[in-house]
């Protein structure tokens, strides 16, 4: 059974960083794609980051580019994101997700079968 745990969320002033941290287990993690998406109750499911199962290939929309840094520690079993510079529109609930790796990027949340319960990041002004 896969099972993926965030935690490092909280309540942050704009400008400073969070990294959050994903824990994986019931599964091949090295095998495995992983990525962060991000939600509010007044939008779907938003794209955030995405690595690739050999963790050479990194992808991040226009929003957090430049911002947002994902990782992975295979050892740990365990996919980071790297927040700096964070705005109050990053306010909303972060979730790890993740599908057996593939040759091809993947950005939309049907695309990952397995998927956290969420962290919540706030970010005041």
């Amino acid at each position: 059974q896969v099972q993926l745990v965030e935690s490092g969320g909280g309540s942050v002033q704009a400008g400073d960083s969070l990294r959050l941290s994903c824990a994986a287990s019931g599964l091949t993690f090295s095998t495995y794609d992983m990525a962060w998406f991000r939600q509010t109750p007044r939008k779907e499911r938003e794209f955030v980051a995405a690595i690739r199962w050999s963790g050479g290939n990194t992808y991040y929309p226009n929003s957090v580019m430049g911002r947002f840094t994902i990782s992975r520690d295979n050892a740990k079993n365990t996919v980071y994101l790297q927040m700096n510079s964070l705005k109050p529109e990053d306010t909303a609930v972060y979730y790890c997700a993740t599908r057996p790796g593939t040759d091809v990027a993947a950005y939309e949340a049907y695309e990952y079968a397995y998927w956290g319960q969420g962290t919540q990041v706030t970010v005041s002004s």
